[in-house]
């Protein structure tokens, strides 16, 4: 059996966020290897090796952080161990310190880099940081696309489009737990109004300002379910301005997660920078056969939701345009349910954990055989 090292710089239980689902997705449904996670953890006194679906994820301690950049200098030790055990070795970009470890330990193996994002936010350091980029990208063997729309509106992929593959993410529903009716009820009786869906980590790209905005003196609710390094900022944005129809609950496990998508009238996802190159809560969303609502800037939230078939899209920036689209689907219940079917179609044809793995498999017995 192939042996593959995924390496990115979070990974559960520290952190959970859509990239480190599709990197437990993509453990779970191949079927051609066996997998360990390389990840960094800022929590103290926590054990070196975990295992996560039976996977070994190995945990070094941060050092230090420079522009949201994580660096362990013990990772240069176990992560050179790790390479000589591994055949493969799986890189999520972006992550400098990846680059780094590569071109350090890595360049004699086999590579795949998962792409997950451009880099939009750092312009200066991203000056500083093209030639590592570059070389680190050149010495790879394939790069994986996560949605053809992503592939064609990035500079950075085209450069390298000779060796890239177009993998799309997928879920694995069967691992995910049954709605739970006591869970339901509970959520029911707490909000106690439709509402609109947000599950993610907090960050400045996902857009959330904008939704808050767009929610002021609807008659539903907005339920956000995550936290993350603006959460205080976003409370105090509700604060400030009066909006009381904001329901933050924070981190929440699956079982409540399930619940609260099984309940809501639509997903929303609001990001307006190429930062979010796909957006998991919409194939979740998707699952659920609800409608969703995202943003085009060109990424993979609209090879997921198709305009005005499996939900609506709006331009970002535009706090009208998202109030608009949120209120169609509230006022019209039957288009939002014709919609959510046809969002668990597409997700049923495209997006499922079994084709993905299925892909994954393919890329890295072809990668052996080279």
């Amino acid at each position: 059996m192939i042996k593959v090292l995924h390496v990115y710089r979070t990974f559960f239980p520290d952190s959970q966020g859509g990239l480190e689902e599709v990197i437990r997705q993509i453990s779970i449904n191949v079927t051609s290897a066996q997998i360990r996670v390389f990840s960094i953890s800022n929590k103290i006194n926590e054990p070196d090796k975990v295992e996560v679906d039976g996977n070994p994820v190995y945990r070094v301690p941060l050092s230090f952080e420079l522009a949201s950049c994580s660096f362990a200098f013990r990772g240069l030790e176990v992560y050179r161990e790790l390479v000589e055990w591994a055949d493969i070795i799986n890189y999520h970009f972006p992550w400098p310190f990846g680059d780094i470890l590569h071109l350090l330990y890595g360049k004699n193996k086999k590579t795949v880099v998962t792409y997950h994002s451009d880099i939009v936010r750092q312009k200066c350091l991203l000056k500083l940081y093209r030639p590592l980029k570059r070389r680190f990208l050149s010495s790879v063997d394939r790069i994986v696309a996560t949605s053809p729309n992503y592939f064609q509106t990035s500079d950075v992929l085209q450069e390298y489009n000779q060796k890239v593959d177009i993998i799309p993410i997928g879920l694995d529903e069967d691992n995910y737990p049954a709605v739970d009716a006591e869970k339901q009820k509970k959520w029911c009786e707490e909000i106690n109004s439709p509402f609109f869906l947000f599950v993610g980590v907090l960050r400045y790209y996902k857009g959330l300002h904008i939704l808050i905005e767009a929610a002021r003196k609807a008659d539903y609710k907005i339920v956000i379910v995550g936290a993350g390094p603006i959460e205080e900022e976003l409370n105090e944005q509700t604060e400030k301005e009066g909006i009381d129809n904001i329901v933050f609950l924070g981190y929440l496990d699956d079982l409540d997660k399930v619940a609260l998508l099984s309940l809501c009238r639509a997903v929303v996802f609001p990001s307006y920078l190429r930062t979010e190159a796909f957006g998991v809560t919409l194939l979740e969303g998707a699952m659920f056969a609800k409608p969703l609502i995202s943003v085009e800037i060109g990424s993979g939230m609209s090879y997921v939701n198709i305009h005005n078939k499996t939900g609506l899209q709006v331009l970002p920036g535009n706090v009208k345009a998202f109030r608009e689209a949120m209120d169609t689907l509230y006022y019209d219940e039957e288009r939002a349910t014709m919609m959510g079917l046809a969002a668990r179609k597409r997700f049923e044809t495209l997006f499922t954990g079994t084709q993905m793995g299925k892909k994954y498999d393919e890329l890295y017995l072809s990668l052996m055989k080279e």
